[in-house]
């Protein structure tokens, strides 16, 4: 009997795979077989499953109920009150790896979970791996999916919470910063809006309150043809990239459509 065959157990007695794959439909689940193999795969006993996929059916994200997202080919570590990392932000360390493969120092901004740091330093070994977010939830889980890269997280706001050596030196800053319009974070799915950080959505009126503050720091911090990436939203691109080219940082605009996904990317100048 294989894995996906096996039954398990809930208050409600014995379940199928079918009955797991059935109930998570009912609860609204458009993947309701993929989850199912992977509850079912992360699990380690039959009643672990069915625990995991009652709480999915109660609505907490998948990725919660898993304790790990998939990113950029790794399984990253999320925990409650921490951002969960988007698939689309695999496109920012995409077009960071082709800018600079020989990147040495490398800081991820505004981290989360450090999804970006960890993903870039597996590519880049080796690397001097620095992160840092202003939620003491988010540093704790970062810790631990950079920590085989050898990372050092920080707690702070922006760049207060880098070490001072770091000015003039660094090669990549990713800075995946909230984005969200004040008054749009109410419109968010409730996976995002009931169970993330506000802190890591809210961007202030326009959404890009903190992204203008972290342009502004970043020349000062970045190695003469340092790179600056920010992930943005489509309508928001324009305003992103004027912000960059006043700071005084070469600008470009990627897009990849198929994930919906906007970087704004800015070079100091060497």
């Amino acid at each position: 009997m294989t894995s996906t065959d096996s039954t398990t157990t809930s208050g409600s007695g014995p379940a199928s795979r079918s009955a797991l794959v059935a109930a998570l439909r009912a609860a609204g689940c458009v993947f309701a077989e993929d989850e199912a193999e992977l509850i079912l795969a992360t699990a380690r006993t039959p009643a672990e499953a069915a625990a995991m996929a009652d709480r999915r059916a109660s609505g907490l994200p998948l990725e919660l109920v898993l304790g790990w997202a998939e990113f950029a080919g790794r399984r990253i570590v999320v925990e409650p009150g921490v951002f969960v990392p988007r698939r689309r932000t695999e496109f920012l360390v995409r077009q960071a790896l082709a800018e600079r493969p020989g990147a040495r120092v490398v800081v991820d901004l505004c981290c989360g979970s450090g999804a970006v740091g960890a993903a870039l330093a597996a590519a880049l070994r080796p690397v001097e791996l620095h992160a840092a977010d202003i939620d003491p939830a988010a540093v704790r889980c970062a810790a631990r999916n950079t920590a085989a890269a050898g990372g050092r997280v920080h707690q702070g706001d922006l760049f207060e919470a880098l070490p001072g050596e770091l000015r003039g030196r660094i090669d990549i800053l990713a800075a995946n910063v909230p984005y969200v319009p004040t008054d749009e974070v109410g419109l968010l799915p409730a996976e995002a809006r009931d169970h993330e950080p506000l802190v890591a959505l809210d961007g202030g009126a326009d959404g890009l309150d903190v992204l203008r503050r972290v342009v502004a720091g970043a020349p000062g911090w970045l190695a003469p043809g340092g790179l600056l990436l920010i992930e943005t939203s489509e309508r928001q691109a324009l305003a992103a990239a004027e912000a960059f080219t006043a700071a005084g940082l070469a600008t470009r605009v990627a897009e990849d459509e198929e994930l919906y996904a906007q970087v704004v990317i800015g070079t100091r100048a060497g």
